[in-house]
């Protein structure tokens, strides 16, 4: 049951943010899906991986391919697919816990769990770095190819 709770608040909380975009109408519903979803893959991955860092990555990375395959279908920037869908992958738990052990003057745990908020992050960001830059890699392969079988 908490999966399908925290899975509508995954839902809502991009829908939220895709508001603040102006998106609307389908692309709203359709939008706020990649939260959903990179929320999804999320729970799966920690259920079978365990590692938060890893998998974070492998939630970013389905979320952005989300992202573009929408993004191509809408004819609207991915950005603002895979923005409004890694809101519920935002670390804001680990680093509020970050922060409260560096008020509290606890030194080890806050470098502790501030490596661990680094390496969300790194995750969230390496993810969409590295998917998209694989999508045009592949766009632009498969554009060239389509581009000569034209002229042949």
């Amino acid at each position: 049951m908490t999966w399908i709770l925290q899975l509508v608040w995954a839902f809502f909380g991009s829908m939220g943010f895709a508001g603040i975009f102006n998106v609307r109408g389908k692309k709203l519903i359709t939008g706020s899906l990649g939260g959903l979803i990179a929320w999804g893959v999320y729970l799966l991955a920690r259920h079978w991986i365990g590692s938060d860092p890893i998998c974070y990555l492998i939630a970013t990375i389905v979320l952005t391919v989300y992202s573009e395959t929408l993004a191509r279908f809408t004819h609207t920037p991915a950005i603002l697919f895979t923005i409004s869908g890694a809101i519920p992958l935002i670390p804001g738990g680990s680093l509020y816990k970050t922060m409260s052990f560096a008020v509290n003057s606890n030194w080890d745990a806050f470098f502790t769990q501030g490596i661990t908020t680094l390496l969300l992050a790194v995750a969230i960001a390496g993810g969409i770095l590295l998917t998209m830059s694989i999508w045009q890699v592949v766009s632009n392969i498969v554009r060239l190819l389509h581009g000569r079988k034209k002229r042949s």
